[in-house]
């Protein structure tokens, strides 16, 4: 059986998800079979798994980190926000609920089971087991019925380190009050803590670090300097979205819907050197000198199209398309380019009907049944392959579904507008296909670079292995597995 080590956070977004990949990547190069698990994760952008179920997409980059395909098993339970209140349930890579809140935390005693289920059956194939914590194990008033952080590290009896983000500033009030406020028994399961994204010269944390480790007794494991290629990795937070401007390159826009899902979609965009990636915020007008506009997909199509019209990209998408522009929408931004968007069942909140964009004579129909698959297609306009995967609910049909997108498995996917401007597809991950990519923005007359995306991607992995390994105790990290 495995030895195990589970990283938390002193909060969200301090840096978890890539120091894992980054020991993944570690202990993967000194001959260790290593597997990651996250108990439960919360994020709409997701991946499809080997044995055709959904898992966070941090979870499918650490497995990639370690050389293994991603499963299931590595992210037991999955919630995938709809609205502010209520999030999608899925369990074991299949959805079996949509809660509220407080129903869910009614729920997380019994998930407790298939969380456990995973891990050990995970354990049994593996030499190490890193487990990535959610949120932070200071959030106490959720500790009861907790399954992501303390209530998993004790049931499982999994040592932990702490990650605290020095970027953000009171890294040292952070770290210290978690001691203070836990319970002294979950405070037992520290054994050591990280200082991450630091900027400048360390040694001038020297005595912050010494007294984190006087006040909480916990071992200091290594201050961990800003890492510069994050950026190339994909991101599972929508709120890690940010401007790789280029000033001078082409644009292409990506509307920031308030429920964006599968938005790793853009990341071989923005490394493109001849692309300049925008990101259009809530409030901000998308730019006039823009070739391409892209609608990403959504977690919930009928509320992010009323959204969308709030902020009245909806007169700014016509604008751009009467000015010759392009636009491409891909999965729930493919739903809402059609005449309407229907819900009957009620499947992605209150039943109804909402009048879509209407850039493309296509409608769509949300059903119970979630297509949940890796495909491989080929794209109509440019017979170039493309490796991908489709994660929706709906069908969408339509006279522009005459011109697809794509073929797949022979049959039309995706449809194209008469003048071949306005196109929509179910396809995610498109883009990450180098000859597909390239031809693409060919056509919108973008240079495309030489560098393959995936050799970039295990580039920066291995960067980010040695960056752990040269600033970080990883020895004193592997002898607390246990």
């Amino acid at each position: 059986m495995a030895r195990a080590l589970m990283i938390q956070g002193a909060g969200s977004d301090v840096g978890k998800s890539l120091i894992v990949a980054g020991l993944a990547r570690a202990f993967t190069r000194r001959g260790l079979r290593v597997l990651p698990f996250k108990p439960q994760n919360m994020s709409n952008n997701a991946a499809v798994t080997v044995d055709g179920g959904e898992i966070g997409r941090a979870q499918a980059l650490q497995a990639l980190a370690a050389g293994v395909e991603p499963h299931t098993d590595m992210n037991p339970v999955l919630l995938k926000p709809e609205t502010d209140v209520g999030a999608q349930v899925i369990v074991h890579g299949k959805r079996i609920a949509t809660a509220r809140a407080r129903d869910y935390a009614a729920m997380k005693p019994q998930l407790m089971g298939s969380v456990l289920e995973s891990f050990e059956r995970l354990k049994a194939r593996a030499d190490l087991m890193l487990v990535e914590g959610a949120g932070s194990p200071a959030e106490v008033n959720l500790r009861k019925a907790d399954i992501a952080n303390m209530g998993f590290a004790r049931k499982a009896d999994v040592p932990v380190v702490l990650i605290g983000d020095i970027d953000r500033g009171g890294v040292i009030a952070q770290l210290v009050g978690i001691k203070t406020v836990i319970d002294p028994d979950d405070a037992a399961m520290i054994r050591g803590f990280v200082i991450n994204k630091f900027r400048g010269d360390p040694t001038l944390f020297d005595d912050g670090y010494k007294l984190i480790e006087q006040k909480t007794s916990w071992r200091g494991l290594g201050v961990l300097p800003w890492f510069a290629r994050a950026g190339e990795l994909p991101a599972e937070d929508a709120l890690g979205l940010s401007d790789a401007r280029k000033p001078g390159q082409c644009k292409i826009a990506c509307l920031a819907l308030s429920r964006i899902a599968n938005f790793d979609d853009l990341d071989p965009l923005k490394l493109e050197p001849g692309v300049d990636l925008v990101m259009v915020r809530p409030g901000e007008a998308i730019p006039g000198d823009v070739r391409l506009v892209i609608i990403p997909g959504s977690k919930s199509t009928r509320g992010d199209l009323a959204f969308l019209r709030a902020q009245g990209w909806d007169i700014d998408l016509l604008a751009h398309y009467r000015r010759g522009g392009h636009i491409l929408g891909l999965c729930g931004g493919y739903q809402m380019l059609g005449r309407s968007v229907a819900d009957p069942d009620g499947i992605e909140g209150p039943a109804g009907d909402t009048p879509g964009l209407g850039l493309l004579d296509v409608e769509t129909v949300m059903s119970p049944q979630k297509t949940l698959t890796r495909v491989a297609a080929v794209h109509a306009a440019t017979d170039r392959p493309i490796e991908a995967y489709e994660i929706h609910i709906g069908r969408t049909d339509g006279p522009d579904r005459a011109r697809p997108f794509a073929t797949l498995n022979g049959e039309p996917e995706g449809a194209i507008s008469s003048d071949s401007r306005v196109q929509g597809s179910y396809l995610h991950g498109l883009f990450t296909s180098d000859d597909f990519r390239r031809a693409y923005l060919a056509k919108l007359d973008i240079p495309a670079g030489d560098e393959p995306y995936h050799a970039r991607v295990e580039s920066a992995l291995d960067a980010l292995a040695d960056h752990i390994e040269k600033h970080l105790d990883v020895e004193g990290l592997l002898s607390l597995a246990r």
